[in-house]
């Protein structure tokens, strides 16, 4: 029973500590972000492991988390402000060319990463051209631009 608490307990504490630190660090990962997810990795490993690493053990670990993430698949369906919570919501980063300063903040986005959405996806070259920028719960940055 201490392992499906433990598993619990881990899984929930990295959800919060995923949503914590915004969208933005899943979708654009750099190669510091990739050794912290290994560290991280590490860690819940260890925490969820302590001196069992028998076979039977890494199946009620898995076994757990997958239970968890199917409880919450289900409770996100039911309580739409749950999902809000799980998955965020789309979030306005510049309007009408005006960058959104607050929302950058919040969200840890700068100019130079709307930047290379607009070149990337629109072909474009300077803000005044970006009608709106959307950082997506996905992490991705969605531009619609002005008209022509």
């Amino acid at each position: 029973m201490d392992i499906i608490i433990r598993s619990a307990v881990i899984y929930f504490a990295l959800l919060v500590l995923l949503r914590i630190t915004g969208n933005r660090s899943l979708s654009q990962i750099t190669v510091f972000d990739f050794i912290l997810l290994l560290i991280i990795s590490e860690a819940a490993q260890n925490g969820l492991v302590g001196n069992d690493y028998s076979i039977t053990n890494s199946l009620l670990i898995i076994s757990t988390l997958v239970a968890i993430d199917i409880g919450l698949s289900k409770v996100k369906s039911w309580l739409p402000r749950m999902e809000r919570f799980i998955e965020g919501t789309p979030l306005l980063l510049v309007r009408d060319g005006a960058v959104l300063r607050d929302h950058l903040k919040n969200a840890g986005v700068d100019e130079d990463d709307i930047l290379e959405a607009g070149r990337k996806l629109q072909g474009l070259q300077r803000l005044d051209e970006i009608k709106y920028a959307v950082l997506e719960r996905d992490g991705d940055i969605t531009i619609v631009p002005q008209q022509r």
